[in-house]
């Protein structure tokens, strides 16, 4: 058992929010590193940690005291990349909002496209320099690995470049972060 869970507060979608993520993040392992990401993309544990765990439904008692109805979904626990969440079904008094997010640490320019169609897509937002908000309303931040290595870089110059260049974007686009780099 993990020392630390997120704890995560939904109306009513806490099933189907854990199956949406555990979705998109057993899809990413479907296909090794190398391959092209249509069907899915590469990762480290290759998808296999990312699952659905105990799903408990709120008896009479609990119904009663919480206003939810008898049967439905109050907790559902699952798994991305093997970190343990759980997801709370507690009704409309507390939503999401963009000062806790998660961080998605992509290799590859297909990593961070597959996150970001997938997160965005369907009712999402995207927002600025990697930010977005899926269509449950949890914040992501779809980073490509490679943005920290340059804005860590010695030479000031690039690293402004490369900041100024990111601050441009919503999606990361590599390619266009390089560019800047290499500018300077």
């Amino acid at each position: 058992m993990q020392k630390i869970t997120p704890f995560l507060w939904f109306n009513d979608k806490a099933e189907e929010a854990a199956k949406f993520y555990v979705s998109i993040f057993s899809a990413a392992g479907a296909s090794p590193p190398s391959e092209n990401l249509k069907g899915g993309r590469g990762s480290a544990s290759g998808g296999k940690n990312s699952k659905i765990g105990k799903v408990t439904r709120y008896d009479e008692g609990a119904a009663k005291a919480s206003g939810r109805p008898p049967g439905s979904v109050m907790v559902a626990t699952f798994a991305l990349e093997g970190q343990e969440f759980v997801a709370l079904n507690g009704g409309p008094l507390f939503k999401f909002t963009e000062a806790i997010s998660f961080v998605i640490d992509c290799k590859t320019q297909e990593e961070v496209d597959y996150f970001w169609e997938k997160l965005s897509g369907d009712g999402g937002q995207e927002s600025m320099c990697g930010w977005l908000k899926d269509k449950y309303g949890m914040s992501w931040q779809v980073v490509p690995t490679i943005l920290t290595e340059l804005l860590q870089d010695k030479d000031a110059k690039k690293v402004q470049s490369v900041m100024q260049a990111m601050l441009q974007m919503k999606k990361i686009d590599i390619s266009k972060l390089k560019q800047a780099y290499e500018q300077r």
